[in-house]
């Protein structure tokens, strides 16, 4: 019933003027989504303890985004945003929710996706890496939100573990014999980033839309012999993590140990690059490289977890926080953008967005319109420097963990408040992105009436959610 209606709305909806030519097939879409990636990651923005190459060409072959944010700044609700059209105010997963045995809380049956949208429209629609939006067989299933394949990790916890005991394939549970008990036969990063390539090249004489959710770097740092060799004993001094390295909980979630943290992470982000290196040259050997919509960016801001150590590699850059901040090192994300011959290589937008922003661009770009409720905006004016460009009034933010948080942008003010459910007192800080990249001066106490006016929006911007977890117990005003 859900794509019937998604079907009859599309068919019925007054389109904006596509990007293809009538008798062209609509673009193809890529969009990778790198696992708890930094600003300062990429060689690009600073980074001088290794290189990402295939990153930074989508920079100098395309457009970079300097004002992009991540719907969140965990896992689950920064891809609900994503896939919905909706912030954390309104869109259904706000927090990370496990269902036992595996699996997250699941999309309600009810949700609009990209990918149904898209589908819809005679894309054909692949999902490969890590899901997190729905336990398997649920209504938040991949492949009941709009995927025709899928493969990769169902469950967010499972996804911490790179040589996992199996991975799903659609609906089918896919056993890894060659890493039963402690052997490490099969890398699962490795293995879907091949199924990713396949299903490009069985796609590329119809439009398609290829979401990558890459599961590095997240947390759990093992990467193949390969990588590692080529930064052991140069990124000194080292640390090492111990984590669980048997019993009942052994590749059920808690990291394994890394005597060589900092080598396995620069290991694990050259991976990362060279995996969209893959996908870049995939393109460009069939031929479609100038008929695809390539996007790279990163969930949320760099994370401290399994001996990560993002102060050692400045992955947070000029940002504040990291990973379950709302502060810009949590949620301010790179964004960056390729489609030869379309988008103007080198160039660059400071244009404000959010992963909200990302539905109504495909939909854009793909000549369809978007659904009317969502708050997100296209921002394909920017990236083909065509039309006029709606700018948001406001972006926001809600995180329902960590005692509550919760944030909202309007121009260049942001306004911060943390412990939202445990201190019913507690204040908000406001800070000036134009002179105050890193949150350093909080100048609420300066401009009461920035405060009052973002205060109100933010507590007008969250609806209640039928997930009683995702609900702030005190006021945001």
């Amino acid at each position: 019933m859900k794509r019937l209606i998604t079907t009859l709305f599309c068919i019925a909806a007054i389109a904006a003027a596509p990007f293809c030519a009538a008798d062209e097939n609509p673009p193809n879409i890529v969009y990778i989504l790198a696992d708890d990636l930094g600003w300062g990651d990429l060689s690009l923005y600073g980074q001088r303890h290794f290189d990402t190459p295939n990153i930074d060409r989508i920079a100098k072959e395309g457009m970079q985004f300097t004002q992009h944010y991540s719907g969140s700044t965990v896992c689950a609700p920064s891809r609900s945003c994503l896939m919905t059209g909706h912030h954390t105010g309104h869109t259904p997963i706000r927090g990370n929710f496990e269902v036992q045995p595996e699996g997250q809380r699941p999309l309600p049956a009810d949700s609009l996706t990209i990918a149904e949208i898209l589908k819809a429209e005679g894309y054909t629609t692949g999902a490969f890496g890590k899901w997190g939006l729905g336990f398997p067989g649920s209504e938040g299933d991949p492949v009941n939100q709009g995927f025709d394949v899928f493969f990769g990790y169902n469950c967010q916890r499972i996804a911490h573990n790179y040589y996992p005991y199996h991975l799903w394939s659609n609906t089918a549970k896919v056993i890894l014999d060659a890493n039963e008990g402690k052997r490490e036969g099969v890398y699962a990063p490795d293995l879907i980033q091949e199924k990713t390539l396949d299903f490009i090249e069985a796609n590329k004489d119809r439009p398609f839309f290829c979401f990558v959710p890459h599961v590095i770097p997240h947390a759990e740092l093992l990467v193949p012999e390969r990588y590692m060799a080529r930064f052991r004993g140069k990124l000194l001094p080292e640390l090492s993590y111990e984590g669980t390295d048997d019993g009942p909980k052994y590749r059920n979630g808690p990291y394994g140990s890394q005597p060589e943290s900092h080598a396995a992470f620069a290991g694990m982000v050259t991976m990362l690059d060279d995996h969209v290196g893959q996908i870049l040259d995939k393109l460009s050997a069939l031929g479609i490289e100038k008929n695809t919509l390539v996007i790279f960016t990163s969930d949320n801001g760099t994370h401290k977890e399994g001996g990560a150590d993002p102060d050692y590699f400045d992955s947070n850059g000029p940002f504040r926080g990291y990973k379950r901040d709302l502060y810009e090192g949590g949620i301010h994300v790179p964004m960056l953008a390729r489609w030869p011959g379309t988008i103007a290589p080198g160039s660059s937008s400071d244009h404000v967005s959010a992963f909200w922003d990302v539905l109504p661009t495909f939909c854009e770009i793909a000549g369809i319109a978007a659904p009317a409720d969502i708050d997100g905006l296209s921002f394909a004016p920017s990236l083909l420097k065509r039309g006029s460009q709606e700018v948001h009034p406001y972006l926001y933010w809600a995180f329902h963990e960590r005692g509550g948080r919760a944030a909202i942008r309007k121009g260049k003010w942001k306004l911060i408040k943390y412990d939202v459910d445990e201190n019913p007192e507690a204040q908000w800080e406001l800070y000036d992105l134009s002179k105050d990249v890193g949150e350093s001066h909080n100048l609420a106490s300066e401009r009461p009436e920035v405060v009052r006016e973002l205060a109100a929006l933010a507590a007008a911007s969250e609806v209640p959610s039928p997930i009683e977890k995702f609900r702030f117990q005190h006021p945001l005003n």
